[in-house]
C-alpha cells in the first residue's frame, strides 16, 4: 500500500511515517518503479506500536534508543520489549521516563499551589518566594 493508505491504516499522517523513517523507527520501505514508498501490514503494525508507546508518555528519543528492539514485534508470537534483562531492555527507558514525569508532576503541583495561594490572598507576594 502507498504511504497515504498506510498512514490512514495506522491512524497517522504520511509526514509521520517519513519522520519515523528518518529517525530510524521505521525501516525504509520498498519502492515502486516510480519511486513511491510501499508499505505492508508489518510496517503498519510497527507504526501502531510506535504511536501507542508515544501515547503513554515515551518520547521519540526514548524509542530511538531502543529502535532495534522493535524487530521483536515481528516474531510470532511477538516478544515483549522488556522481556530480556539488561541494558537492551525497555525497562531503563520506562523507569527514566516515569522519573521525569514524576518530577514534572511535582513541579506543576508546586506551581498550582503557588497560584492558588496567590488567588486566595489577592497578593503577588507568594510565601516561600523571594
Amino acid at each position: 500500500m502507498r504511504i497515504g493508505d498506510a498512514a490512514a491504516a495506522a491512524g497517522t499522517t504520511p509526514r509521520a511515517l517519513r519522520f519515523y523513517e528518518e529517525r530510524g523507527l521505521l525501516r525504509p520501505p520498498s519502492r515502486t518503479p516510480s519511486g513511491q514508498r510501499e508499505y505492508g501490514p508489518g510496517e503498519v503494525a510497527r507504526v501502531r506500536a510506535i504511536r501507542q508507546l508515544l501515547s503513554v508518555g515515551l518520547t521519540v528519543d526514548d524509542l530511538v534508543s531502543r529502535a532495534h528492539r522493535f524487530d521483536l514485534l515481528d516474531e510470532d508470537p511477538p516478544v515483549r520489549c522488556s522481556a530480556d534483562p539488561g541494558h537492551e531492555a525497555f525497562a531503563p527507558v520506562v523507569s527514566a521516563r516515569l522519573a521525569a514525569l514524576d518530577a514534572e508532576i511535582a513541579r506543576l503541583s508546586d506551581l498550582r499551589d503557588k497560584l492558588a495561594r496567590l488567588a486566595a490572598t489577592g497578593s503577588a507576594d507568594v510565601p516561600g518566594e523571594g
